[in-house]
């Protein structure tokens, strides 16, 4: 019954919410620091460049944040 430790899950559950705001806050930060919305050249421009850019700043924040959780 060690899979089903209270204590374990709730600090999962607390450590990806404050992976998700992290990087949210990360995206938000990258976003004003940009010229151009990012969101506005992605959908309206279908700048597919930044799009993949974007991707890859997001996958790259999450797995630095995955590894600093995990340890």
């Amino acid at each position: 019954m060690e899979y089903l430790n209270f204590k374990l899950i709730t600090a999962s559950v607390v450590y990806s919410l404050l992976g998700i705001l992290i990087l949210v806050v990360s995206f938000i930060v990258v976003e004003k620091l940009t010229p151009r919305t990012l969101w506005r050249e992605i959908i309206d421009e279908h700048n597919t460049a930044l799009a993949i850019v974007a991707g890859a700043f997001m996958l790259s924040v999450a797995i630095i944040i995955s590894a600093a959780i995990h340890g």
